[in-house]
């Protein structure tokens, strides 16, 4: 059988191939793009953690329990050294309090440090963990969306509707008013869980991917998040399926696609669970454990920080360092 990491790999190629470059116009970083690619992984067959470059587990981790549990706060992540979403409340600090000469480094101090500062300037509404748990609704109900898909395929292993979404166009870019917008680029907007034969398979559709930073995360986050829902709900280990929209790699990471090219993947990891849980607020990331996994060593590469709100005069990422 064929390494699945070759089907990544091959989007890569096909990505330095065939894309057509476009320009960010918040940023003016350039990518080369395809549109409408699909990866499939087999978790019975072995846990999706890329292995022709190490990819960062801790923060996979604890990012996908901050979501799962429906926080929304950078407290939780910075408390646990995990940095991966500082840069969005630390603009928006710098947006609000322009007069207010700090580094980042302090801004990430105050936040681990000051209660206070954490609650008001850590916060980071209307994000995925929010909207999973507690998207908001037009009376002060908010619906648990998460929980809701869960009950849903063990209540009906046959239905068709056990969606989570994260898209709500009221907060979102240029349809959102600067008052309530999110400031940030909702990127995977969706995902559904089907059961067939008994096997619980998880498709995710990635509305904007990139290829060589982001995805290897978002595989490894929704290929975990699909195992824990299967032990919860008794169901075996079926699919994640990864369906993209614009996909792309950066200029900027070109060398660094090249290099992974080289490389020759690893046998898969494997998940393990070493505690029982039976209901999705039960877990947590200790209950994990990440068996046999030996990549190739990391290959870094500079974020870009795109997308989200766009106005003329109001455009969050205007902001200079």
């Amino acid at each position: 059988m064929k390494h699945p990491e070759y089907q990544y790999l091959t989007l890569l190629q096909d990505i330095l191939d065939h894309g057509s470059r476009k320009v960010d116009r918040g940023t003016g970083d350039a990518s080369f793009s395809v549109f409408g690619r699909q990866l499939r992984f087999d978790l019975s067959q072995g846990f999706p953690l890329l292995t022709t470059k190490r990819v960062y587990w801790k923060g996979v981790l604890h990012e996908l329990y901050w979501f799962m549990s429906g926080q929304s706060n950078i407290k939780y992540l910075v408390d646990n050294n995990v940095h991966i979403w500082d840069d969005y409340p630390y603009r928006k600090f710098k947006i609000q309090n322009s007069k207010v000469k700090i580094s980042r480094e302090e801004f990430i101090e105050k936040i681990h440090t000051d209660q206070k500062f954490a609650q008001k300037w850590g916060n980071l509404p209307r994000i995925y963990g929010e909207l999973w748990r507690r998207w908001p609704t037009k009376t002060k109900r908010t619906i648990d969306q998460l929980k809701w898909a869960i009950n849903e395929i063990v209540d009906d292993p046959a239905c068709h509707n056990a969606i989570v979404t994260s898209w709500n166009p009221e907060y979102l870019y240029t349809m959102a008013t600067y008052k309530d917008t999110s400031h940030f680029p909702i990127c995977h907007n969706m995902y559904q869980l089907n059961v067939n034969n008994g096997r619980l398979s998880l498709q995710l559709y990635q509305r904007s991917a990139d290829i060589f930073l982001g995805v290897p995360f978002n595989i490894a986050s929704y290929a975990l998040l699909t195992l824990i829902i299967a032990k919860i709900t008794g169901y075996r280990p079926g699919e994640f399926v990864h369906t993209f929209g614009d996909v792309h790699i950066y200029e900027m990471h070109i060398d660094q696609v090249k290099e992974q090219l080289k490389r020759k993947p690893n046998p898969l990891p494997q998940i393990k669970f070493i505690r029982d849980f039976k209901l999705i607020d039960d877990f947590r990331p200790a209950d994990v454990e990440l068996v046999g996994y030996e990549p190739h060593p990391p290959i870094k590469a500079k974020l870009s920080v795109t997308g989200g709100y766009f106005g003329k005069n109001k455009n969050i990422f205007e902001v200079k360092e």
